[in-house]
């Protein structure tokens, strides 16, 4: 197995059928990317491109995959970064991080998913000083 360098972007409408290496597959509109895994094994991976998972930016001819790419469950492990449509490689990683980093992306997708509860309305400044309030209150009876 050959380790890739260089990925070449290619903008599609839907994703072929057959897949070249060496080439990321970018659907715009299905919004995700896909590749043959840069370390020659030739497993197909899937990147959805949305804020939970990967984020594609684009530099001239070039593109970047955020954040970087982890084959855990491949056979293979690989992790690389596409960057610039540089392939960056990193170091291996034991199972208790790759467990680890799955919590914590796990852990962002659910935060993103969870829907937040409306704003509370701006505090007055008779909200801020009760004291205030009171006092005032007590000077004035009955109104």
């Amino acid at each position: 197995m050959t380790r890739l360098r260089h990925i070449e972007p290619v903008f599609v409408d839907t994703i072929p059928a057959v897949l070249e290496s060496g080439h990321l597959y970018i659907s715009k509109r299905y919004r995700t990317a896909v590749h043959r895994c840069c370390c020659g094994c030739g497993l197909e991976v899937v990147t959805p491109l949305n804020p939970a998972k990967w984020r594609l930016t684009e530099q001239g001819a070039a593109v970047s995959l955020y954040p970087s790419v982890g084959n855990w469950s491949f056979p293979c492990k690989s992790h690389y970064w596409i960057e610039r449509s540089h392939v960056r490689w990193a170091r291996a990683m034991p199972q208790w991080r790759i467990d680890q980093v799955r919590r914590l992306d796990q852990a962002a997708a659910d935060a993103l998913a969870t829907p937040r509860p409306p704003a509370k309305a701006p505090v007055t400044p008779i909200e801020r000083r009760p004291g205030w309030w009171l006092r005032l209150v007590r000077w004035f009876p009955g109104r």
